[in-house]
Parts: structure tokens; C-alpha cells; sequence
């Protein structure tokens, strides 16, 4: 989740956040040397305290405060409308119940809040496609739960939250069936 291919991504993403921010799926902290020079601090969840060993040395070279919070996206401990931005990077494909933790971002949004994301998925290329169902399975038990052939930008719409700008694209150096994303940013409507 570090390749170099990424960091243009998660500049592009993270450009946009402002204000009070939580990132979902902090992982190894690997989104903070991305954001820009005016965030300070951030709220961050993850409920893999594993990655506090890659984690921790990245928060400490930063110079972002991070308020980290152990537990899971689809119950978060935080008020309605909490929140002007909610940051998430290659982590919808891991939650065992995605709806459920789009919704609560919906709720930690206050109206008119910003969704960042950066998120891979099921591809259009119906070759490609047919290898990630494929390959689904044993990438869900080899790689943390994460799945291969789930639809960004549907799950965003049935959340409630409406798509500002949204790109999709082949990583470059990426094999396909694994480098499929979409990047943009969707808003908490009133």
C-alpha cells in the first residue's frame, strides 16, 4: 500500500482535506506524509493494533497530532455532522460490512462535509473482471478481507452521499485485476 504508483493518488485525494478530519483505515499511516501543510491534527480508527509498530514512527515524524482509536468504521464513537472531512484509501475493500460503515460516515459528516476516497474495485473490463471474481475469494482470505469486486462509486450513491468528482483509472505497474481505482470525493447532502 506504499508502492510509489500511489502517491499521486493520495496527494490528489488528500488535497481537499480541511478542517476537522478523520481518516478510516489509518493502517500504517501511510496517508501522512500526503496531506497538506495546513492539517494538524487528525482522528484516525483502525482496528488492527498490529500496524502500530509502522504506524507509530510515521505519526512521530509527521508533525500531525493523531487522536487514534482502535476499533472498526462501522460503529463510530462520534457524534452527528462531527466532522467536515472523512478520509478513506484503499479500505472499503476491508470492511466486513461496508454499507454499514458508509452510513456512519454519512452521520460523522456535517452537511455539506466532504468524502475523500481513493478506493480499488471491480473493473469494467469484462476479462478483468471475470479474474477478479475469480481470484475474490483467495484474495479475501490472503489479504485481510479484502475484496476484489466491490463498486465504489453505487456503494457511495446507496450511502447517501453524492459524488462531487469521481476518476477511474488502471494503476500504472499494477496487475489490472488489482489496480482498478477511483478517486474523488463525494459530499454529505442536508
Amino acid at each position: 500500500m506504499t508502492n510509489r504508483v500511489l502517491v499521486q493518488p493520495r496527494r490528489r485525494t488528500l488535497s481537499r482535506a480541511t478542517g476537522r478530519i478523520l481518516e478510516i483505515g489509518f493502517g500504517t499511516g501511510a496517508n501522512l506524509a500526503h496531506y497538506p501543510a495546513g492539517v494538524t491534527r487528525i482522528e484516525a480508527i483502525d482496528p488492527d493494533a498490529d500496524l502500530d509498530r509502522f504506524s507509530q514512527p510515521r505519526i512521530a515524524r509527521s508533525g500531525i497530532e493523531v487522536d487514534f482509536h482502535h476499533l472498526d468504521a462501522e460503529r463510530l464513537p462520534f457524534g452527528s455532522g462531527s466532522f467536515d472531512t472523512v478520509v478513506c484509501t484503499l479500505t472499503l475493500c476491508s470492511i466486513p460490512h461496508v454499507e454499514d460503515a458508509l452510513a456512519e460516515v454519512r452521520r460523522v459528516l456535517r452537511p455539506g462535509g466532504r468524502f475523500l476516497f481513493l478506493e480499488h474495485g471491480l473493473a469494467p473490463d469484462a476479462t478483468v473482471a471475470r479474474w477478479q471474481h475469480r481470484l475474490d475469494p483467495l484474495q479475501q482470505r490472503l489479504a485481510g478481507g479484502c475484496h476484489l469486486t466491490r463498486e465504489t462509486l453505487p456503494l457511495l450513491k446507496g450511502a447517501g452521499l453524492e459524488v462531487e468528482g469521481a476518476s477511474q483509472y488502471y494503476l500504472q505497474g499494477v496487475p489490472r485485476f488489482m489496480g482498478y481505482v477511483t478517486e474523488g470525493s463525494a459530499v454529505r447532502s442536508r
